[in-house]
């Protein structure tokens, strides 16, 4: 393992911690490897971020590509020492969509490591978030959310399906308010400046119309210069 002893425990921030990649995987450190070490080695690698810790057992560890690894709970756990809230709850939503994310481990994490910051974060997620339900796609979406969160508005649905009564495909809504019949798309210029895209938007709003929801585009632009214009909108639309 590139020099690294038997005892090491491998993750890395620069990816998704549980050992495969998805379009949703968050991005949420550097690109350092992170080396966790089950003593208090003092040891150091350039380039190698070496937290330490006595609380690491062989139930934390699983193995990938003959490497081993923290597993998700533990990788989880020790992200909560080097990022925030939000990027944590977006990992925690990852883990769910993938299916890894696994509460008594979790748990079990918080009770032996106690003193540790990350128990404090980590608690207070899984209290307070309810994992799986913000999943978004982009720094666009995210920054759609947090306005939406700091408006004081009902929680969305996020990435959430409709189906509507002309028969047709489903929809998947960026932010989708069911009850109000109201639906936000954040539009990033890279993916919805194509001809197709232009086309297939126009037809999405022209069924969503015809089935009496409301749909409502806003641009990356528009969030940066002048966010209070979708958030008046959209407060006028589901206080309806």
């Amino acid at each position: 393992m590139d020099g690294c002893r038997p005892g090491l425990r491998r993750w890395r921030r620069a990816f998704s911690p549980f050992g495969r990649g998805t379009p949703r995987a968050p991005i949420v450190g550097g690109g350092n490897i992170d080396i966790t070490v089950p003593t208090k080695s003092t040891r150091r690698q350039p380039g190698v971020s070496v937290p330490r810790s006595t609380t690491l057992t062989p139930a934390d560890v699983t193995v990938v590509k003959n490497i081993p690894c923290t597993n998700a709970a533990r990788t989880m756990f020790d992200l909560a020492d080097v990022i925030q809230r939000r990027p944590l709850e977006r990992t925690f939503d990852q883990a769910e969509i993938i299916e890894v994310f696994d509460l008594r481990a979790l748990e079990d994490q918080i009770e032996r490591n106690r003193t540790r910051p990350a128990a404090r974060l980590v608690r207070a997620v899984l209290d307070e978030h309810y994992v799986g339900t913000t999943a978004t796609w982009s720094e666009l979406e995210e920054r759609f959310l947090a306005l939406v969160r700091e408006a004081g508005l009902p929680r969305p649905e996020v990435n959430a399906w409709v189906i509507l009564p002309d028969g047709g495909p489903p929809i998947r809504g960026d932010f989708v308010w069911r009850a109000e019949k109201v639906i936000v798309e954040t539009d990033g210029h890279r993916t919805h400046r194509t001809r197709q895209a232009f086309e297939g938007d126009r037809r999405r709003d022209q069924r969503t119309s015809a089935a009496l929801w409301r749909p409502v585009r806003t641009t990356w632009r528009q969030l940066e210069r002048a966010p209070e214009e979708v958030v008046e909108t959209v407060v006028a639309l589901v206080s309806q």
